[in-house]
């Protein structure tokens, strides 16, 4: 299998995931992240850590139904959830707060509570 296969199977099962959760929980949060990563790849939304910095506030919760880049800094603790980092974006997030992925996310926090979508 390739990697981009992979990928996107990857993908439709964290949609399925985000769907069953968001009818189990009734929490939209997760409903409107399926939709937003079952839109066209082109149309994923993508971060830059500027952004991060500077829509969100300390411990804060944000995910990103898309992918996070590395231009900026970032100047407080933050969770980032999102579908991918780069690994400059990883990094920089790291080393101030906390890098997880949305699978992760709904595990830890199932009912959304305190989450912001950024993007």
């Amino acid at each position: 299998m390739t990697t981009e296969s992979h990928k996107h199977e990857e993908l439709k099962q964290l949609i399925s995931e985000l769907k069953r959760l968001s009818i189990e929980k009734k929490v939209n949060l997760w409903k409107r992240v399926a939709e937003d990563l079952e839109s066209s790849t082109r149309r994923h939304r993508v971060v830059n850590v500027y952004k991060v910095a500077k829509y969100s506030k300390a411990n804060d919760v944000i995910i990103v139904p898309g992918k996070v880049l590395g231009t900026g800094d970032l100047d407080h603790a933050v969770t980032v959830a999102a579908f991918g980092f780069s690994d400059e974006a990883e990094k920089k997030i790291a080393q101030k707060g906390k890098v997880i992925t949305i699978e992760a996310l709904m595990k830890q926090n199932p009912t959304a509570k305190n989450v912001r979508i950024l993007g």
